[in-house]
């Protein structure tokens, strides 16, 4: 497991027209990671989220995307997100082509990828129009009940990033607090990269922890308030401000691209 610079790691591990999952649920959301990939000009990614926010508002605005599959979009507490809604609606300033679930269809198909299955099996989509807008989503009948069932194809990431409190000497990483399905996300990747607050010789005593051991984990890179403008529990708290300001900042074109050279493109920014 190598200890890499953030660049080298999304240099590496990030080509053009990959699948990328930068997971995180209301914390631990990888937010310099996702900076990193705008600052190189990634393209054509096909991102991946269960609820993705601003920083992959931020990544499709910047152009680096072609596809989203998710479960749930918008900018929490506030609004929507409206670079991902002007590239949907107005194709700015790519096209973007939607795959969209419900959570558990999304972590059934974590679930499934992690299995290195084909497809998950849920009951769900009842009473939604999903299934009919969504051609992914299918069906079968259980052979032993006869039951119809959802189906959604198994998500595998080409790689997974993920922001934690800790990694050790030895690559394990430990993440703690509200979790969504970063584990599932992890185990389901062709490649995993973890940023983290720091590196320690042994990991404290941590209530609900998940340990993502060395070997299924291809970077780790130690970045510091990897999650600002999101918390990481036990080291910063969410600004909330922010995410407020975020709505006026991404309303407009020219005021985002302003916005985006100043804080995230600059190199003082990075």
């Amino acid at each position: 497991m190598p200890l890499l610079t953030l660049r080298a790691a999304i240099e590496q591990f990030v080509p053009d027209g990959c699948c990328a999952a930068l997971e995180g649920f209301t914390h631990l959301i990888p937010f310099a990671a996702g900076h990193e990939i705008i600052r190189q000009g990634k393209r054509d990614l096909a991102l991946v989220r269960m609820t993705p926010d601003l920083v992959y508002d931020q990544m499709i605005g910047m152009g680096c995307a072609s596809r989203l599959t998710f479960s749930w979009g918008g900018n929490p507490g506030v609004g929507s997100l409206h670079r991902l809604r002007d590239a949907v609606e107005h194709g700015w300033p790519a096209p973007l082509a939607l795959d969209e679930h419900t959570h558990a269809g999304m972590a059934a198909a974590y679930s499934a990828g992690a299995a290195r299955l084909p497809f998950g099996v849920l009951r769900g989509y009842i009473g939604t129009d999903l299934a009919r807008e969504n051609p992914r989503i299918r069906s079968v009948t259980c052979p032993y009940t006869g039951e119809q069932l959802a189906t959604v194809p198994a998500i595998n990431p080409d790689v997974t990033i993920l922001h934690a409190q800790r990694a050790d000497r030895e690559g394990n990483v430990v993440l703690h607090g509200i979790v969504g399905a970063q584990r599932e996300a992890a185990l389901a990747a062709s490649a995993l990269v973890v940023t983290v607050e720091e590196i320690v010789e042994r990991f404290p005593p941590m209530m609900n922890a998940i340990l993502l051991p060395h070997w299924v984990v291809s970077a780790v890179v130690h970045c510091p308030r990897g999650a600002y403008p999101a918390y990481a529990q036990g080291y910063y708290a969410r600004d909330n401000a922010f995410y407020t300001r975020w709505d006026a900042i991404a309303r407009d074109r020219t005021g985002f691209l302003a916005w985006m050279r100043e804080h995230v493109l600059t190199p003082s920014a990075a």
